[in-house]
């Protein structure tokens, strides 16, 4: 495994060498491991589950990383583990690692569930080119724009900020068309995050895919929906 990814990262292994496809679990931003851990109960001796730095035990000292730096720490963790074929399992963020792992790895990919996945380019309304157009006029001026930024952004250190802004400034629509395993997109119905139009997205370019709603859940519809969302994904890679 490349030095970079093994000092960096921390991973949780629930399978044996025998195992022909393993489940690889991929978190959100700001979240870890944790919060898809349940998901080892029904597919149980499978299952990988990694966290991304600089989250959960991840080395929290990571410079000029890009998303398909988090895509190849993957890549080289599977080929690290001898893990041949595999299932991909990512929520929002994980989702984005997911698209780029299934365009580019297709002979190992089995199977693609994308969760109120992130990583497509969004509608924006007039009010966000305003907000962009101030922030770069008060920045020029020298004036204070430290309260710019969603609460995730302003919640980072200054150099993870760098990290975070190429990550949600890389859209990955192109890789779509690339996909060829079956997938399966799971996003709750009153997700503001990721948009339902971001789902139907999804599902119109992916072309072996099929998308699942979720009523009366929003972004963390697996948590909001646990027994919908466990039997739907059971079922999907069984």
């Amino acid at each position: 495994m490349n030095k970079k990814f093994r000092d960096a990262t921390i991973f949780y292994r629930f399978f044996d060498r025998k195992s022909e496809v393993v489940n690889i679990f991929m978190h959100g931003w700001g979240c870890d491991h944790n919060s898809l851990m349940f998901c080892n109960r029904v597919l149980n001796d499978s299952c990988l589950f990694v966290d991304f730095p600089p989250f959960g035990r991840s080395s929290k000292d990571i410079a000029d990383w890009t998303i398909f730096t988090y895509a190849n720490m993957v890549i080289s963790l599977c080929q690290h583990l001898g893990i041949k074929k595999f299932n991909l399992i990512g929520h929002s963020f994980g989702g984005r690692v997911a698209i780029i792992i299934a365009a580019v790895c297709k002979s190992q990919t089995n199977k693609v569930v994308l969760v109120d996945s992130a990583g497509l380019k969004p509608k924006r309304k007039p009010n966000y080119y305003i907000k962009v157009w101030t922030y770069k006029i008060k920045k020029k001026m020298g004036l204070d724009t430290s309260k710019y930024g969603s609460r995730d952004y302003l919640a980072l250190s200054p150099n993870m900020r760098k990290i975070f802004t190429n990550v949600v400034n890389t859209h990955l629509d192109d890789f779509l068309p690339n996909i060829s395993a079956q997938t399966l997109i799971i996003f709750g119905e009153e997700d503001e995050v990721t948009p339902i139009y971001m789902a139907k997205r999804l599902n119109k370019k992916i072309k072996n895919s099929t998308l699942l709603l979720l009523p009366n859940c929003g972004h963390f519809c697996f948590l909001d929906r646990k027994l919908e969302f466990l039997e739907a994904v059971k079922n999907f890679l069984n």
